[in-house]
């Protein structure tokens, strides 16, 4: 399916700022579930852009506004054609294979970036006592994890402004309410503590007509997982909408944590008074007719 994305993120000071310097992660990658086609930056004030991939394999682009301005301007367009993963369930190992598989230290050792605590994915009493609670029985990794999502999405109100940038899986757990981000930092802890590998990706959702829990979220940027399955590789788990990322999931990026992966973060000289706006709008491309389909698995 091909999807177009518009991004734009606005800031507005009190007073002239200068010497802005920048770091977007706004690219859409290009990998076996999808292909970015186009991918258009501009921004205001006009400055010179630099490229380069972080330890990641993430885009990133840099710039510095060194002029005074009192309004920074990013957008970012994007066409991106997308289409649902072929899970083939039969590559993935038998179950007892795909646990010892994971608790082998060569494993660990392949691995270990994507296994340790985080600064938000956070291994504390809380995190420990339920990944505890959450029982693997006679499946596999795929088994596992998609239980988990479903469990994180089942005991958490998906709630806006009721954490911030920096909540920790630990403390989503005593809130009780989060939004994408920190649902997605309490499977990555899950996933770590009972060895499986994951990542925090950022990217787009498509919501078209759907209806639930997120109808009403303005914007289209999301969050989720990816856990790395024996046999099979890397798999998208959407633990706020309890299923598997498909053909309405762009990605931008992956890491350890948000952290990783912050779309548009910089620093700059002046005024501490700012106004902040963002607006995501992802689309089908002319033509493109939405239709039902079911994820496997």
């Amino acid at each position: 399916m091909k999807l177009e994305i518009c991004h734009v993120t606005k800031y507005r000071y009190g007073a002239p700022v200068a010497d802005s310097v920048n770091e977007l992660r706004l690219a859409p990658r290009t990998d076996e579930r999808q292909a970015c086609y186009q991918h258009v930056l501009t921004v205001e004030p006009n400055v010179t852009m630099m490229s380069y991939e972080d330890y990641f394999g993430n885009r990133v682009h840099a710039f510095t506004a060194g002029e005074p301005h009192r309004e920074l301007a990013i957008a970012s367009r994007s066409t991106v054609v997308t289409r649902d993963s072929e899970i083939k369930r039969q590559t993935e190992e038998a179950p007892a294979a795909s646990w010892a598989r994971v608790r082998s230290d060569a494993f660990a050792d392949k691995f270990a970036e994507y296994l340790l605590p985080s600064a938000y994915v956070t291994f504390q009493s809380a995190t420990s006592s339920y990944a505890a609670g959450l029982v693997a029985g006679e499946g596999g990794v795929f088994d596992f994890v998609k239980g988990a999502s479903a469990r994180i999405y089942g005991d958490f109100e998906y709630k806006p402004l009721s954490t911030g940038v920096q909540t920790t899986a630990d403390e989503l757990i005593g809130i009780g309410a989060g939004v994408c981000q920190d649902f997605a930092h309490l499977l990555l802890a899950v996933c770590r503590i009972r060895g499986v590998p994951a990542r925090y990706v950022s990217g787009y959702h498509f919501v078209g007509d759907l209806q639930g829990r997120n109808a009403d979220f303005e914007q289209a940027s999301h969050a989720w997982v990816e856990a790395y399955v024996p046999g099979v590789g890397w798999l998208g788990f959407d633990p706020t909408n309890n299923g598997l990322a498909d053909w309405r999931y762009v990605k931008l990026a992956h890491g350890r944590d948000y952290q990783d992966i912050v779309p548009v973060k910089g620093v700059y000289r002046g005024t501490g008074e700012q106004e902040l706006t963002v607006k995501v709008d992802v689309q089908l491309a002319a033509g493109e007719v939405e239709e039902e389909r079911v994820t496997p698995g």
